[in-house]
């Protein structure tokens, strides 16, 4: 059975651990608001993703170790309270620089863990014929919390200022933190400690790891792009409500999902990743066009769409066919492989935009992504 209690809890667990997540997306806007530049936004925002990669070889071995519920609660924890240590910020940008890139740091640890451990434990409980149905449906959890995230904390954020904005994100962390609390991890209590596992890099240097993980750096590049350079963008371009986007985009990932989920089972993920890959490309290319609302609702459309398709058959290409022993690592690659392009996208889409600007940047995004069509190639057969 696919659709269980459990299910239900840890899907509902994630919405608004994600809501806390990508309400950070209006960050930008604290940065710039106290002095910081594109270069600066890059900076910051990137040094959260940056955290979150380079711990997760760590991260993976410990859900594996300690289990997948434990592992999520340390994560949720961490979640609620970095946002409430933000309230400390006072004053231009350049007085507590230092201080803010470590609350990065710790926050993107966390992030590091939830994600991980809660797809991780999710892949557990799905039978292995309805896999990219599973994750597919799972995921539309983050999907409408990314859109959540924004749509709630932007009218918070205008009439109450960022002190309100970071007890909102706070709460939507710790309401994530309760509803995982009943849930029990049956298969770790289950768990021989007899059986060896290969270690995290032992399995990412196989070469279904190595295209997987390659094909997650790709999208997370085109996940730096959205989440990070979206909200300046339409604010110089005076496009009113930014969340209008992540609406869009939200919105096309969670309708995907209910088609091509049981197709990928159907047909195989290697068939569905080049149409995402498509998408969210042309969703980006087209973005430097845009300059009214209604074609920023279009480019979010478009990018949801290969947002939409992606994640699952990348998340079910990655975990198929392997043992529980490891899932927590093979998990720890694909949600590193995108942690990591969302931090080199930071960076260096930062850097392309202080030089040239936004259209060279989201052009260069969507290159990028366009690049893994020829990586795919490489990926042993299913």
């Amino acid at each position: 059975m696919l659709y269980t209690p459990a299910f239900a809890a840890l899907f509902m667990a994630n919405l608004f651990l994600v809501a806390s997540f990508s309400s950070f997306f209006l960050f930008p806007l604290f940065i710039t608001e106290h002095g910081g530049s594109h270069n600066d936004i890059g900076i910051i925002m990137g040094v959260f993703a940056l955290a979150s990669a380079l711990c997760r070889p760590w991260i993976a071995e410990m859900i594996d170790r300690i289990g997948r519920k434990r592992s999520y609660t340390i994560g949720c924890i961490i979640m609620t309270i970095m946002p409430l240590l933000h309230l400390l910020l006072q004053g231009s940008l350049s007085d507590y620089y230092r201080l803010l890139l470590l609350f990065r740091i710790l926050h993107g640890i966390g992030l590091a863990i939830c994600f991980t451990a809660i797809f991780t434990f999710i892949v557990d409980l799905i039978p292995v014929n309805r896999l990219n149905e599973g994750i597919g449906i799972f995921g539309t959890s983050g999907l409408i919390g990314m859109a959540i995230g924004p749509l709630l904390a932007e009218p918070i954020l205008q009439k109450f200022g960022f002190a309100a904005f970071f007890i909102t994100a706070s709460g939507l962390a710790g309401t994530a933190l309760l509803l995982q609390l009943p849930i029990s991890d049956k298969h770790q209590l289950q768990q021989t400690k007899a059986q060896p596992s290969p270690s995290f890099f032992t399995l990412l240097k196989t070469r279904k790891q190595l295209v997987c993980g390659g094909l997650s750096i790709l999208f997370g590049f085109g996940l730096a792009a959205t989440g990070n350079f979206i909200t300046p963008f339409a604010e110089q371009r005076e496009l009113g409500h930014v969340s209008l986007y992540y609406l869009a985009y939200s919105g096309a990932a969670v309708g995907v999902r209910f088609i091509a989920g049981k197709m990928a089972d159907r047909i195989g993920e290697n068939q569905i990743i080049p149409w995402g890959l498509f998408f969210a490309a042309v969703g980006l290319l087209l973005t430097p066009l845009v300059h009214g609302n209604t074609l920023l609702l279009g480019v979010g459309f478009l990018f949801g769409i290969g947002h939409g398709l992606l994640f699952p058959a990348l998340n079910a290409m990655a975990v198929r066919d392997e043992p529980y022993a490891v899932r927590g690592k093979i998990t720890g690659i694909f949600t590193g492989g995108i942690d990591t392009g969302v931090f080199c996208g930071a960076f260096i889409l930062g850097a392309i935009g202080d030089f040239a600007g936004f259209t060279p940047l989201f052009i260069c995004a969507g290159l990028i992504i366009l690049s893994g069509l020829y990586l795919i190639r490489f990926k042993p057969a299913q």
